[in-house]
């Protein structure tokens, strides 16, 4: 039997996770920036979920709050490849960005090459947290549903971002390491595993939740085929 051929993480290629842009910095603007002008160059950006605070397809008007950073996203996907795994905060991107490779959560995770290992990659949000939240989920990324609350999108979008704008998304989680030996075991045919969601930025034997653009202001990069995480400053 043919072994599956999996797509390669090539080295310098960029993870950035949980930028929660606007609302929580301008951090994730900044990078794109740096992208468009060349004074940061990857073969391959890897985006995580919850990039935007909120964002969601079918509905322009929630464009308008991150229209720069969309705008630049649209440029930067002729130049490099992007990968955008859905969050539980940015969802129905298709409609959006038509040239960068989206993976919605129903299609999480998937499994990437790394120098001979199969990594798992995931916004984070699949596993070990419950049929109501996989229902609350499917719920929310119903295109149908969207379309139809249209007439009400103004007024529910701005009241729902107004209620972001003040939550506090930077804590740490006790007793994050079970959690983690959870999630890893959910997975199947992986060497290692790489989430965001959590806002934790840490590496817990081969699971490596993603450390928070918002929080952290660190990214992860691929360096002589490992993968470490790296403050803006220092990027």
């Amino acid at each position: 039997m043919k072994s599956e051929e999996l797509e390669k993480i090539e080295e310098g290629a960029l993870f950035v996770a949980d930028a929660h842009y606007p609302h929580h910095g301008d951090a994730f603007l900044h990078l794109l920036k740096r992208l468009e002008r060349g004074d940061l160059v990857v073969p391959q950006l890897f985006l995580m979920g919850d990039i935007f605070d909120l964002l969601f397809g079918y509905n322009d008007y929630i464009q308008t709050f991150s229209a720069e950073a969309i705008a630049l996203l649209k440029l930067l996907s002729q130049k490099i490849d992007i990968y955008y795994f859905e969050g539980n905060h940015d969802f129905l991107l298709k409609n959006i960005f038509t040239n960068i490779k989206i993976y919605p959560r129903e299609q999480q995770p998937v499994r990437f090459d790394l120098e001979g290992k199969s990594v798992g990659l995931s916004h984070g949000d699949k596993y070990g947290l419950g049929i109501s939240y996989d229902l609350y989920c499917l719920l929310l990324r119903n295109r149908y549903l969207i379309t139809a609350l249209r007439p009400f999108g103004k007024w529910l979008i701005d009241d729902r971002i107004a209620k972001l704008k003040q939550k506090n998304i930077c804590l740490p989680m006790e007793h994050f390491s079970k959690r983690a030996e959870k999630i890893m075991a959910a997975y199947s045919r992986v060497d290692m595993v790489i989430e965001g969601h959590y806002h934790q930025g840490e590496r817990i034997g081969n699971y490596l939740s993603l450390p928070s653009l918002a929080c952290q202001e660190k990214v992860a990069v691929v360096r002589d085929s490992e993968i470490i995480f790296v403050s803006m400053k220092e990027l």
